[in-house]
């Protein structure tokens, strides 16, 4: 579907071009037919000049045209002037002896177009008692080239004569090319400063909905606040309810599932406790190779599913969005690691991996349960990844203002390419390794719910992976 911008583009310019291109022409008539009208009034005069000059002698006509004054008629820099005096049989009296034949009218077998200009000018002024006709002119040809023709009716003691004055079209050429180029230039400045305006108050009147865009692109993926209304045009508020409605249930959505992914987890809590104890009752009472056997799996399968279990709640429990800030409280990371590290001394002897830890007083703010869980997820991923009679190295230490956590082990390391992908959910480097792909997206969350950033280096030595947590001030 076409863009909102082309479409109103379309829809304004069009119409915005047609009515230039009205205006022009109509400016174009209204500058060409008065300068007509001025050249066939000059013809008008020539024809009023020889009128004058025009009288009875007896029963014939005479013209008082000294040669002076036909060279001042026909004197004209651009055009030829011809000029033409006949009495009423046709006879010519003086001028041009092939000056075209007077018409009653437009000219017999004169196209639409000259027939059309073909114009009536005043009466041209003749002597005093001498009456005189409406002058008529029209186009023609003179001597292979077209002219403007006017013809003059004249009347004295009873006896008609007419004067025909013509000029060549060369200077009403010029004149109408003159308008034209200007008429040209200015539509074209015209069309353009329309054409800008209309670009610039579409785009201008777009940027609500380009501001709207760019605020929903700035967002996480976990904000679902709705839209405020107070800062959309009134055509947008339909849009922006929609949205926020839209947003309302997609966040009740998640809400519900959320509540389901920590209902659920936290539920199985009790009943895998218990399945754990039993089995371990079990396990002391009967020792057959057989059955120690199927008790070691089963216990096994559970303490999997009770790890992935607790793996889910604290993954609820350290979404981003659902998190807290007034949870956080001023705690002794040291402490709180050495707590940690206790827990998992039968696991690494299980693997005799040599888990020792480098420990300083370290302030930080955060929840202590998070926290915990961070640190547990870090020094179990390390635990299983490093082989047999490998080392697992635990420390903190104050960083400027903040502090920094460090989990190191000696395993096969991550590559630089895929150190960014671990922290997707449910993904495992090694698929020969047990595990639910978890433990490090939690970490991630935990991190960025504290602002805390999180990297990922080569262990000492180039060996093994190195885990930091730095924490802000």
């Amino acid at each position: 579907m076409p863009s909102i911008r082309l479409r109103l583009l379309k829809r304004l310019i069009g119409p915005i071009l047609l009515i230039n291109l009205a205006g022009g022409a109509l400016t174009y008539l209204l500058a060409w037919m008065p300068a007509q009208l001025a050249f066939d009034e000059s013809l008008a005069d020539a024809a009023g000049a020889l009128a004058a000059r025009l009288g009875r002698q007896g029963a014939g006509w005479q013209i008082d045209l000294p040669r002076q004054a036909e060279q001042v008629l026909r004197n004209d820099a651009a055009d030829a002037v011809y000029f033409v005096v006949r009495d009423g049989s046709g006879g010519v009296i003086a001028g041009d002896a092939d000056f075209p034949p007077f018409a009653a009218s437009a000219p017999a077998g004169a196209t639409p177009a000259a027939a059309a200009a073909a114009t009536t000018t005043a009466p041209a002024a003749g002597p005093a008692g001498a009456p005189a006709r409406a002058a008529q002119a029209y186009d023609g040809m003179m001597r292979g080239e077209p002219v403007r023709l006017l013809v003059q009716r004249v009347e004295r003691d009873g006896a008609g004569a007419g004067i025909g004055v013509a000029k060549t079209l060369r200077k009403r050429l010029q004149v109408r090319q003159a308008i034209v180029r200007a008429l040209v230039l200015l539509e074209a400045l015209l069309t353009l400063a329309s054409v800008g305006l209309v670009w610039f108050s579409v785009t201008n009147g777009l940027l609500p909905l380009k501001r709207m865009g760019a605020d929903l692109n700035a967002r996480g993926g976990d904000d679902l606040a709705p839209i405020t209304q107070a800062a959309v045009p009134h055509e947008l508020e339909p849009v922006v309810a929609a949205l926020n409605g839209l947003l309302d249930k997609v966040g009740a959505g998640a809400q519900a599932q959320h509540d389901f992914l920590a209902n659920v987890a936290h539920q199985l809590r009790t009943p895998l406790a218990g399945l754990r104890t039993q089995l371990e009752w079990l396990a002391q009472r009967h020792d057959e190779p057989d059955t120690a056997q199927s008790i070691r799996l089963m216990l096994s399968s559970t303490e999997r599913m009770i790890r992935q279990t607790k793996q889910l709640l604290a993954l609820a429990r350290a979404e981003p969005s659902r998190f807290a800030k007034t949870r956080l409280e001023p705690l002794a990371l040291e402490s709180l690691v050495e707590e940690a590290i206790q827990h998992f001394v039968d696991q690494a002897a299980l693997k005799h991996i040599d888990l020792g830890f480098e420990l300083l007083p370290t302030q930080v703010r955060g929840d202590r349960f998070l926290l915990r869980d961070l640190v547990d997820n870090l020094i179990d991923n390390a635990i299983r990844y490093t082989p047999p009679h490998g080392t697992v190295t635990v420390g903190c230490r104050p960083d400027g203002a903040g502090g920094v956590l460090l989990v190191e082990d000696s395993g096969p390391g991550i590559a630089p390419d895929q150190r960014e992908l671990v922290f997707s959910r449910f993904l495992r480097l090694d698929e020969k390794s047990s595990g639910s792909g978890l433990g490090l997206a939690i970490v991630r969350d935990i991190a960025q719910a504290h602002g805390a950033s999180i990297a990922i280096d080569s262990g000492h030595g180039g060996r093994g992976a190195l885990f930091s947590v730095r924490f802000p001030a």
